[in-house]
């Protein structure tokens, strides 16, 4: 009798201690804003706390927990584990959350979706936490890496350096005709020759003279975009420095928790 006892209050203690351990938060707008709502135990109504069928994101920071869209745990259920859901109308909940309950065995249940947006929640501020103004000490903007830029020109070439074989040839012939209708005896033959000659230097500037075309040309320069990637932020909170990296300039002061740990 004594071990069923000790038995009992052993079950009872873990399911006591799963439940003390675990937390949930719901939003009542998308993206963790708007009022909040959070619990570590059991809600069989949401009505009693003004958050039935109200909530649109959910945190979980410990276990798993079971939401359904009834009170007393009825209708469509989903089980969500620790991590961040920014918006639960993926899931088909939101705004019909009624009831929720700590889950505390291992099981995997089919309605056991992964965490949507858990790196969304990190700097987000939990529901009633104090938060303080730490003092910037210093900003670094950090450039992007430069990027190659790249576009192709149309560029007009000419072989300025060869003589066109065939104009040569066609301008010799004919100034060799001509030549030879020019004297006669040996001064015709001087003629022959020396109209060949002029006619192929005339025939071959001639042919280079229109030996011109065009080619698309690739070309590259690196540039920056000129905006900074992000900022290198050192502020002070309580005697110590932090460090923080953001996609934004800061003002004078960051909202800290009371570890320091950057809010928005």
């Amino acid at each position: 009798m004594k071990l069923h006892i000790k038995t009992a209050l052993a079950a009872a203690t873990m399911v006591l201690s799963a439940q003390a351990m675990a937390q949930v938060t719901f939003y009542e707008a998308e993206g963790y804003r708007g009022r909040a709502f959070s619990t570590n135990t059991q809600v069989a109504d949401f009505t009693r706390g003004g958050f039935n069928d109200r909530s649109s994101s959910v945190v979980v920071e410990r276990g798993r927990w079971e939401i359904c869209e009834h009170a007393a745990f009825g209708g469509r259920c989903v089980v969500l584990r620790r991590g961040s859901y920014d918006s639960l109308r993926a899931l088909g909940m939101e705004n019909t959350i009624s009831s929720v309950r700590p889950i505390t065995n291992n099981r995997r249940y089919e309605n056991e979706p992964e965490p949507m947006a858990a790196a969304d929640y990190q700097y987000r501020r939990r529901y009633n936490e104090r938060v303080y103004d730490a003092q910037v000490t210093n900003v670094r903007a950090v450039m992007g890496a430069a990027t190659e830029r790249c576009w192709v020109e149309r560029q007009q070439v000419s072989d300025s350096g060869g003589r066109n074989v065939a104009g040569t040839i066609a301008g010799a012939l004919i100034g060799g005709v001509l030549g030879h209708q020019v004297g006669g005896g040996s001064g015709k033959d001087i003629a022959t020759v020396g109209g060949a000659v002029a006619g192929g230097v005339i025939g071959s500037n001639m042919s280079q003279g229109n030996n011109y075309g065009s080619r698309d040309v690739r070309r590259c320069e690196n540039t920056t975009s000129g905006t900074p990637a992000y900022w290198d932020v050192t502020y002070n909170f309580r005697g110590r420095d932090h460090q923080l990296q953001m996609s934004a300039a800061p003002g004078a002061t960051i909202a800290v928790n009371g570890d320091g740990v950057p809010r928005q």
